[in-house]
């Protein structure tokens, strides 16, 4: 095989992974096998990434963008051996990128929430890299009269849709439609899961019958798709789908990027990798591009927040 065929191969494998994300089967793909397919003598040579649907296309890029300008090993530095750049990237949310680090079968776990304490825990030589900032922006479809006749939900609001106390747009306010609210949420393995609930429910449960979308694309998507849907969408994922949602006021605070870093927009998150251990050569080439200018650049292409 030439390089140019290796350099096309080792760009194929980051754009199959990516795929995970793309269809919403990551959990599953990275749960089998990856012990296998991560030979202790090739762990330097190979990355593995898992975790949150929300971070996947920003690593993936990146990823992609590193193998289009290097192909092998040793044109990114010259002591390292002349083998194909391999980096795989998997979603399966944000607590699955934290058992893929605890289990040994990933280099990198990737969360969009803090990591927590009895999680950290667990991890040998816990290291932690901060990517980027998101924030839980209330969106609903264009198509909702709400969207036109009000921009603002109180927290208390929100607990009542989201619990189900409200059925009906119009139990919110009389002047909307008698149509049932549908309520979109990722599901418990999602890093969006765990800071909604910390943020706004509080003691408070989202309703039974809530839409639980396995990756924050799908559940954008299912807002797009349903004029009488409303959930907790990525303000990443909201910037990449400008006109097709339409975001809400939290207490009279817009989720701008400006509130969002200075805290007064109260449902942000980190973009954070973690780690087991000190990276390897290899690894550390790679971190310093996702944590650099490039790094930086790409993640506010994808609608967050650098966090320089």
């Amino acid at each position: 095989m030439n390089k140019k065929s290796k350099k096309f191969l080792s760009v194929l494998l980051v754009a199959v992974m990516a795929m995970v994300w793309m269809t919403g089967c990551g959990s599953n793909a990275t749960e089998e096998g990856k012990e296998e397919a991560k030979p202790a003598e090739s762990s330097s040579r190979q990355i593995m990434f898992n975790g949150s649907t929300s971070l996947t296309p920003v690593i993936s890029k990146i990823a992609s963008n590193f193998n289009e300008e290097y192909g092998t090993w040793d044109k990114v530095d010259k002591s390292f051996p002349e083998d194909d750049i391999a980096i795989y990237v998997s979603a399966g949310g944000s607590g699955q990128g934290v058992k893929a680090i605890v289990d040994g079968t990933s280099d990198f776990g990737m969360l969009a929430r803090s990591i927590k304490d009895e999680e950290k825990e667990k991890i040998d030589d816990y290291h932690e890299y901060q990517v980027g900032i998101d924030a839980l922006t209330i969106a609903v479809n264009p198509e909702n009269p709400i969207a036109q006749s009000m921009d603002n939900l109180t927290k208390d609001q929100i607990v009542d849709i989201f619990s189900g106390k409200y059925k009906t747009w119009k139990d919110l306010d009389a002047s909307l439609p008698d149509k049932e609210i549908v309520v979109i949420t990722r599901d418990v393995n999602g890093g969006a899961h765990e800071v909604f609930q910390k943020n706004i429910m509080g003691d408070a449960t989202v309703k039974s019958e809530a839409i639980q979308a396995p990756s924050m694309g799908e559940l954008v998507q299912n807002i797009i798709d349903n004029p009488w849907a409303i959930g907790y969408a990525s303000y990443g994922l909201v910037n990449q789908n400008e006109g097709k949602v339409v975001t809400m006021k939290v207490d009279g605070v817009e989720p701008s990027a400006e509130n969002i870093v200075d805290g007064s927009y109260i449902i942000q998150r980190p973009l954070l990798l973690v780690q087991s251990g000190e990276p390897t050569a290899e690894q550390q080439a790679f971190l310093d591009v996702v944590l650099g200018e490039e790094g930086d650049k790409i993640v506010e292409e994808m609608g967050f927040i650098p966090v320089k």
